[in-house]
């Protein structure tokens, strides 16, 4: 188990330096839907499956929802047919598509291996909120500085829009 951990914690932090060593702004999300993938099997791996699903729901569907949305309304620097040229060659999606299915499988791993214990107890707000910031605040602060480098990425991006004639 503790090598599932470093292998998913070590995918986080080589699809973060991705996000921002890309130039092409939809490969950075390609790379940063894997860095939330590889954190959501952190959680799950570290006993944490409910941060884990917050993980994949909000940021890996809802943020980059809206970060597509903000690449939308900055307008494509080059035109449509070099871009989607660009976005058909394997080396744009193959690296992140390989990754984002090994991780996928890890969190089917971690979320299987989880002991259950017959019928659930009701989970209240309160309860989620003292397993989110009581021992999985570190955690949940991670996950705020990955949402925080992809919005500064963003605002990099489009800070550096080339001049149109």
């Amino acid at each position: 188990m503790p090598v599932m951990i470093l292998f998913a914690a070590s995918l986080t932090v080589i699809g973060a330096v991705m996000v921002i060593t890309r130039r092409i702004a939809v490969h950075a999300v390609l790379w940063l839907v894997v860095t939330f993938l590889a954190l959501a099997c952190v959680f799950t791996l570290l006993g944490a499956p409910f941060a884990a699903a917050l993980e994949v729901i909000i940021y890996a569907g809802a943020i980059m929802v809206l970060f597509i949305f903000v690449i939308m309304m900055i307008g494509p620097a080059q035109p449509e047919s070099d871009r989607e040229k660009e976005w058909l060659r394997p080396r744009a999606w193959l690296g992140p598509a390989i990754l984002a299915t090994l991780l996928c499988g890890e969190l089917l791993f971690g979320l299987r291996a989880t002991p259950h214990t017959g019928t659930p107890a009701p989970i209240t707000p309160r309860d989620v909120g003292l397993s989110l910031f009581g021992p999985c605040v570190m955690m949940v602060e991670l996950a705020s500085f990955l949402l925080l480098a992809g919005l500064v990425t963003a605002f990099h991006i489009g800070r550096h829009r080339p001049e149109t004639p």
